[in-house]
């Protein structure tokens, strides 16, 4: 079978060193394209690929198309909104994730912001301390627990609610569960988004919800840029001069938000994932599982159905 890795933004040497090996030592070719600068070099590099290794590319009914002898997508991280779902699905292609893979870094990152925000942006004035404060975490999966785990490390009380996690689960992880949305936003100090983007959750985060934030709140996002209202939150933000906002995706409104000043920061790029570990880790196991599919047709991590 012919393995295609398709990168706009290539794996690191190591990460593809590791696919390789897993890819030729199940018997299978391993194709690079990377760093393509048109849609049409992945059209024509799709055409012959019995598989596909994918990060942030888009995977849409065009390429799906010309891919006529594709049988499963993968794409090495958590996230898979850049997959048309619908479309691999009337082709006949599986499509997965490797969930948890990037979770530490994603985790680590978070709190890499949050010390930046706290401290005034180390502007050299005086700031606070995490120890003490409520961190609510929003949507318990892999990054969440990761988070939990982290903030305890620095002394935090740790809410979490999650619609598809039963109370009973975030408890035993020694987080409080909260009853919904609403009331994390109202207990905490900080709030860590860690939802995915779907019909239900875009645009959800907005006046209304962060409004009810604590006097000096802190809001994280390093989940997907659609789930904020941006002009909501910038009109919040407008009249609310104790908030502060920290992303590692940058708005639409970029521009709008920088007016902040010492309240906003986005990364230049999205930077949850970009660490070495997370980039060896996903992409080995999406090597991993398209072998596991081509060996017995494990479709463990399925996206589409």
């Amino acid at each position: 079978m012919k393995v295609l890795v398709a990168t706009e933004k290539p794996f690191a040497p190591v990460a593809i060193e590791g696919i390789r090996k897993e890819i030729e030592s199940a018997g299978h070719e391993l194709v690079l394209l990377e760093k393509y600068t048109e849609k049409a070099q992945l059209l024509d590099a799709v055409k012959d690929a019995d598989a596909m290794i994918i990060r942030s590319d888009k995977v849409d009914a065009e390429v799906l198309d010309a891919a006529k002898q594709l049988k499963i997508v993968v794409r090495a991280g958590a996230g898979y909104d850049n997959i048309d779902l619908s479309a691999a699905t009337s082709h006949g292609v599986v499509a997965e994730n490797t969930p948890g893979q990037n979770s530490n870094a994603v985790a680590e990152l978070v709190f890499g912001l949050l010390v930046y925000a706290v401290r005034n942006f180390f502007n050299g004035k005086a700031g606070t301390e995490l120890k003490g404060k409520k961190l609510g975490i929003l949507a318990f999966g892999n990054v969440g627990r990761n988070v939990a785990r982290v903030a305890k490390g620095f002394g935090m009380d740790v809410y979490a609610y999650d619609a598809f996690c039963p109370a009973s689960v975030i408890e035993e992880a020694g987080v409080h569960a909260v009853a919904n949305q609403d009331e994390l936003f109202k207990t905490c100090d900080v709030v860590s988004l860690h939802i995915p983007a779907t019909p239900e959750t875009k645009q959800s985060i907005n006046f209304a919800v962060v409004n009810q934030m604590h006097k000096g709140g802190i809001l994280v996002n390093t989940a997907r840029k659609e789930v904020i209202n941006e002009p909501e939150l910038i009109k919040l933000m407008s009249e609310r001069e104790d908030l502060k906002f920290v992303t590692d995706i940058k708005p639409d409104a970029d521009a709008d938000f920088a007016k902040f000043e010492g309240r906003y920061f986005s990364t230049p790029k999205k930077m949850g994932a970009q660490t070495a570990e997370a980039n060896i880790n996903a992409g080995i196991a999406a090597a991993k599982q398209i072998n596991a599919f081509f060996a017995d047709g494990c479709t463990k991590f399925q996206v589409n159905k």
